[in-house]
């Protein structure tokens, strides 16, 4: 069994487990977004990401397994966001987005007062059809 997979926690209880109310108010900004976006309904996957709908991957390798088309996870230190990491013009995006920190499959960021939401959108809104269109999902 795979550890990445819904784990049937309730959205509000991670959100909830914060440490701070900024914290939990940043979360529940970028749950509205993603919900916006996305068109979907909020699912915790293993370990505390909130996910926006869902695909199937196979690799070359033949692994197999799914995946969320947008995620975030908001931590106590800092917010990762998850995009795909291929979609034409991410780097220009992520370049305008403010300050964060780039890692291979995700962004960090402290709070989302440091970023401009209207690029995340742009950002999410891209990435999520590029996911969509490389893996078929309806």
């Amino acid at each position: 069994m795979t550890k990445f997979a819904p784990t049937g926690q309730a959205v509000a209880e991670v959100i909830e487990s914060l440490p701070s109310d900024n914290k939990k108010a940043d979360a529940y900004e970028l749950l509205a977004l993603y919900e916006r976006v996305s068109g979907e309904d909020a699912v915790v996957w293993y370990p505390n990401i909130i996910g926006f709908g869902q695909y199937h991957y196979v690799y070359d390798s033949g692994h197999e397994g799914d995946a969320t088309l947008l995620a975030f996870s908001p931590r106590k230190a800092k917010i990762s966001l998850y995009l795909d990491q291929d979609f034409p013009e991410r780097e220009e995006l992520l370049d305008k987005l403010g300050k964060i920190k780039k890692a291979k499959g995700c962004v960090y960021v402290n709070k989302i007062a440091d970023i401009d939401m209207s690029v995340l959108e742009e950002l999410l809104e891209k990435s999520l059809a590029y996911t969509k269109a490389k893996y078929d999902v309806k």
